[in-house]
């Protein structure tokens, strides 16, 4: 009998969430993804203790000022390539989040990311490139993809962030489903968020039209996902990065599925935009959710790379 992860991966690519090796050799996804708080915990876990020392010696080389940025980089491309080993596709690595409103800083640390990857063997064509899809975020994007370094925008609650992203040839953008759920029962208290009510769903559902009606390639690619009805909801996304817990509950259950979003549904009324960055930053600003969680991501996940500084400072001074 057919089960629901069997179900979705015949319409949508499945992508695992996660760092964890096992998780990921069990689900055999295509693609994953890695962010710093992921990062995090596959270091805490121990799993990938054998790297850190080559990290660690990895910054010393870059001198103080690049010590410890360096050996992040060094260790979440590690990572990326022990996963990279069990999965056909591509790996998503993600630029210190410190820099999301710092364009050339951006892109040479995504130039840095990639050039780890080739040292050991493996080309740009297996690596999106993660980057906040702040404007500053968004134009790093616009010159790497020009260059051949493929992104994933991530952080990514609004309109304007998904249009920006599409006019800058943006190879992938992730919406964050569960993050906009989060702030609409905080602040909507009582409302009916079920199924296709779920503002998550919503948004994305939205981008999706957008993008199909007027012939962006952009992938989209849902993602920070709280149930497995926001992953039905979407099913017939371009992709949908899934946490361990979840790819679970999902080939538990049993059934088979229908695509709710299909480039043959009735793709909308909105107008094609072009936005510049004062267009872009007042469409942006106009959305509460967008603006209160692009903020509070880019601090969590600065926060969760100070920690694992903190921790390699340790590591490296017993």
């Amino acid at each position: 009998m057919s089960n629901h992860l069997t179900a979705l991966r015949q319409i949508t690519q499945v992508v695992a969430d996660t760092g964890d090796l096992d998780s990921i050799k069990r689900f055999t996804p295509v693609d994953a993804t890695t962010n710093p708080t992921l990062v995090l915990k596959a270091v805490q876990s121990g799993q990938y203790d054998h790297l850190l020392q080559k990290a660690l010696a990895y910054g010393e080389k870059l001198g103080p000022a690049q010590k410890w940025g360096g050996a992040i980089d060094f260790l979440a491309v590690g990572i990326g390539l022990e996963i990279l080993k069990v999965i056909p596709g591509r790996i998503s690595t993600e630029v210190d989040a410190r820099l999301s409103f710092d364009t050339p800083s951006t892109i040479e640390r995504a130039k840095r990311l990639i050039g780890l990857y080739q040292e050991a063997g493996v080309g740009p064509e297996r690596v999106l490139v993660k980057v906040a899809a702040t404007w500053e975020g968004i134009e790093a994007a616009r010159v790497l993809e020009k260059q051949g370094i493929q992104c994933n925008l991530t952080l990514l609650f609004s309109f304007a962030q998904a249009v920006a992203c599409a006019q800058a040839g943006a190879y992938l953008i992730s919406p964050f489903v569960g993050r906009i759920l989060d702030w609409y029962k905080s602040n909507q208290p009582g409302q009916d968020f079920t199924g296709p009510n779920d503002p998550g769903v919503v948004s994305v559902t939205r981008i999706y039209k957008y993008y199909k009606k007027y012939g962006y390639p952009t992938v989209i690619m849902g993602a920070s996902f709280r149930n497995t009805s926001e992953i039905l909801e979407l099913a017939g996304c371009d992709r949908l990065t899934i946490g361990p817990n979840l790819l679970e509950e999902l080939e538990q259950a049993p059934g088979s599925l229908t695509p709710k979003l299909s480039p043959a549904m009735d793709l909308g009324q909105d107008p094609k935009l072009d936005l510049d960055e004062k267009a872009f930053r007042w469409l942006h600003n106009e959305d509460p959710m967008a603006t209160e969680k692009l903020a509070d991501g880019i601090r969590k996940f600065a926060a969760d790379i100070v920690t694992l500084e903190n921790y390699l400072q340790k590591r490296g001074n017993p």
